[in-house]
């Protein structure tokens, strides 16, 4: 007992507990603000009356895993599908949380939600029992915090985003917690944090440098082949997981034309293509970002923080470095050591880290510019911004001149011109849409029945299409009645070019299509079976051989 004492009073352990506790209770205290502001509670959160779409594909998938292990039908577009199992675009790995979460409390429409808000607060609490950080830093990292208004709106939603987040964060405070006392088992979890990272997004290779640097400066030679083992084993571990449980997007992915063209046409013109892809991208890119001051364009806007961010990290990256040279003359000039060899550690290491974030944000705004639709990739800049405001808190400034700068980009950009609804509005419980969506439950419950053999299948597969042209004009299917299907079941998302054009060779069993509609006109001349209809969609079994499987 006395032991644990002099342990617990050791450098003030209570007050660490204290801090934890208090940075703990930051990412709910913030989603309930949110929420109370709106007269609504978390529980009121309703991703079925999101605009987000690829929520729906997240939150499906996953709950075919829970169930069976993995989705019985393909998710694909345009009925692609991947070459094993049956999981849509992305990494199946980015989910993998939420998957541990539905097999051991169950699977419902609030689970991502209450997962991402534990995930985020496991990384708060872990951020400072790691880092230690003194009272002003937690200042600093709680005023970001709250004007950074995506952590709230990714917690209350089914994207991944604060799964990202988190991860990124957690991986911060071991690197900091490493530079203060280098610990072999340490460093071998950055490895496995960066390589999570890796293979759940690519670009996230860039944060796998840090360890490899550490290593490197640790062992020489030894670690830098290491290194590159680690690096070839993960990034063979994305290429075949994309290769084998990745169906084919609409369109690529990733762009990469930029290497394509040295080895097809030139040295000249890979060269030629790669400053011209640079130069038309970046103009567009600064185009987005002024609408994102002007009129608060969401992309524009997360351009303009990643922006300012970065240059605050380059800004401070090159003070420090020049700080620690500045001491090291005035040291040598007086044949003295180091005076205060903490503080030139303490810098020296927030210098790794800091410049390893700069890094980063350069590296994937090259990546974006190159490689990514602007409007698409935007949203991957978030995580970047997320953990830069960790490091920001931890950096050694005078009047907090780079925190009231960053807070203040924050609250103008994702706050006052905050107002596209598509973008920051938290999804809540609306009656009209939450009765339909029970009707159609009600509706398909016992005629949408899982066929259990050969699975995965196209006999589990429903076809989203997008939209189609009415007497009323074009209209977007109300795609988030699909939430009502039946877990287990595959969507295909199709356009309905796609869906025209290939009518007499479609593959899954049914359509989900706008009423009224080409398709819907196609679908009754076809003879169709109709299932069920509103106004807003209606769902058909295809073909006369699948219904003689039943």
């Amino acid at each position: 007992m006395e032991k644990f004492v002099v342990w617990w009073k050791r450098d003030k352990r209570y007050l660490l507990l204290v801090k934890a506790v208090l940075m703990g209770i930051l990412p709910i205290l913030c989603c309930l603000v949110t929420c109370a502001a709106q007269g609504k509670t978390i529980g009121d959160v309703y991703l079925p009356n999101s605009e987000w779409n690829d929520e729906l594909f997240y939150f499906k998938q996953v709950e075919g895993i829970v169930h069976y292990g993995y989705p019985q039908g393909y998710f694909g577009f345009n009925e692609s599908h991947a070459l094993k199992l049956s999981f849509a675009a992305w990494s199946p790995v980015l989910v993998f949380p939420w998957v541990v979460w539905g097999l051991l409390f169950g699977w419902n429409l609030l689970s991502p939600i209450l997962c991402n808000i534990l995930l985020l607060t496991a990384a708060m609490v872990l951020f400072v029992c790691l880092v230690k950080p003194s009272w002003r830093q937690l200042g600093v990292l709680t005023l970001l915090f709250c004007l950074y208004t995506h952590f709230v709106r990714y917690m209350l939603s089914a994207m991944p985003e604060i799964i990202c987040m988190s991860l990124l964060i957690l991986f911060y405070a071991i690197a900091v917690n490493y530079l203060n006392r280098e610990k072999t088992y340490k460093l071998v979890l950055l490895f496995l944090l960066g390589s999570v990272l890796t293979l759940m997004r690519p670009y996230m290779l860039l944060f796998l440098l840090l360890p490899v640097y550490f290593w490197v400066r640790k062992a020489g030679w030894k670690g830098l082949l290491g290194s590159l083992g680690v690096i070839a084993v993960v990034g063979a571990g994305y290429a075949m997981t994309k290769r084998y449980l990745g169906a084919e997007y609409f369109t690529p992915l990733f762009f990469t034309d930029w290497i394509t063209t040295f080895f097809d046409q030139g040295i000249g013109a890979g060269i030629h293509n790669f400053f011209g892809t640079l130069y038309w991208m970046g103009r567009e890119f600064l185009n987005h970002t002024r609408q994102g001051f002007q009129y608060g364009l969401a992309s524009g806007a997360f351009f303009g923080g990643y922006l300012v961010m970065m240059a605050v990290l380059l800004w401070q990256t090159m003070a420090d470095y020049l700080w620690l040279r500045r001491e090291k003359r005035r040291e040598q000039e007086r044949g003295k050591v180091q005076e205060d060899e903490a503080e030139h550690n303490k810098v020296k290491n927030l210098l790794m880290i800091e410049g390893h974030l700069a890094l980063c944000f350069v590296g994937m705004l090259f990546a974006l510019l190159l490689m990514y639709k602007l409007t698409e990739g935007s949203k991957h800049l978030l995580t970047f911004m997320a953990v830069g405001i960790f490091v920001i808190s931890l950096m050694k400034t005078r009047l907090y001149k780079k925190a009231v700068l960053m807070g203040a980009v924050f609250a103008y950009l994702y706050s006052y011109m905050a107002v596209n609804p598509y973008d920051y509005q938290v999804p809540f419980e609306n009656q009209d849409r939450a009765a339909q969506l029970s009707q159609w439950e009600e509706a398909i419950a016992e005629e949408l029945s899982l066929v259990t053999r050969d699975t995965p299948n196209y006999e589990n597969v429903v076809i989203w299409l997008l939209n189609d042209n009415t007497p009323e004009g074009a209209r977007t299917l109300n795609w988030q009645l699909l939430y009502a299907l039946p877990r287990g079941f595959g969507i295909s998302c199709c356009d309905p070019g796609y869906v025209t054009e290939n009518f007499d060779r479609l593959q899954s069993r049914y359509l989900a299509v706008v009423p009224e509609g080409t398709v819907d006109e196609m679908c009754l001349e076809a003879g169709y079976r109709e299932i069920y209809r509103d106004k807003d969609m209606a769902l058909y079994e295809r073909a006369s051989e699948f219904q003689s499987m039943q």
